[in-house]
């Protein structure tokens, strides 16, 4: 399945899964250059009084089944800044970079799948299930420490669910450079 240049990966996973571990590897292994672009990146690039706020994100800590989750709300400036992202990771291919897409989208049904498909059609575009365990994912949260405690409890049923991939990997039976060979292989990159 060779892609033509440029190429562009979607590494989707729940926090902490190791898809920012998984696009350095990649990053490693493959001989063209291949930009990483983080969710993260862009969410960071929020001012500090709209990090945590209705327009942009909330983060709820809701108690369930003796554990806590952290739901994630969604405002319209948040909404803003994704379809900003999308459109940004289209302008970096149309400017000929290869890229590798670390991002958290809620399951098959969420508009963010469509519009990179609608977006990046021109391109070669592939996607990437990343997958573990919830008993890895809480543990990595947690030795993280920059992480709010029950993010991956509440993202965990969400974010793959009914969701198609060209490729799906699990990141606690393969090291992030396993992962990294595997997408090589069945990418032909």
């Amino acid at each position: 399945m060779t892609l033509p240049r440029p190429y562009i990966i979607l590494l989707n996973g729940v926090g902490s899964v190791g898809k920012s571990s998984i696009a350095k590897a990649l990053q490693e292994r493959v001989s063209n250059p291949l930009m990483h672009v983080q969710m993260d990146a862009f969410l960071e690039m929020l001012p500090k009084s709209l990090q945590k706020h209705s327009t942009t994100f909330t983060y709820s800590q809701i108690a369930r089944d003796g554990t806590y989750e952290v739901v994630i709300g969604e405002g319209s400036v948040g909404k803003q800044l994704l379809h900003g992202m999308r459109c940004a990771v289209r302008a970096m291919a149309e400017a000929g970079l290869n890229l590798v897409v670390d991002d958290v989208l809620m399951g098959g049904d969420d508009p963010g799948f469509e519009e990179y498909r609608t977006l990046l059609s021109p391109f070669s575009f592939r996607t990437v299930g990343v997958l573990a365990k919830l008993e890895t994912l809480e543990h990595r949260e947690k030795s993280r420490g920059d992480r709010l405690h029950g993010l991956a409890r509440w993202q965990f049923p969400r974010v793959h669910a009914g969701a198609t991939y060209d490729l799906t990997v699990y990141s606690d039976d393969l090291s992030p450079t396993e992962i990294a060979n595997k997408i090589v292989q069945v990418f032909d990159l």
